[in-house]
């Protein structure tokens, strides 16, 4: 299976706030997860602090892309 968070930071990346931005997402959605079964098909919008829909995530059943390094 395969968890994909995309999350669109706008031009300007919250005017700057990018960081302090992300890490409220990530707290946020991450603490929400047990909400859900994480079976494929899961998914649901991400908004910001503004609750603006700025991305979202899903679980697929295909692999994990491959990593080169």
């Amino acid at each position: 299976m395969k968890f994909l968070l995309e999350v669109d930071m706008g031009e300007t990346g919250w005017d700057g706030n990018a960081v302090q931005e992300l890490g409220r997402i990530l707290r946020y959605w991450g603490g929400n997860l047990g909400h859900y079964e994480l079976k494929p098909g899961d998914g649901t919008a991400v908004y910001d602090s503004d609750y603006r829909e700025v991305g979202h995530w899903t679980i697929s059943s295909g692999p994990a892309p491959e990593t080169s390094g």
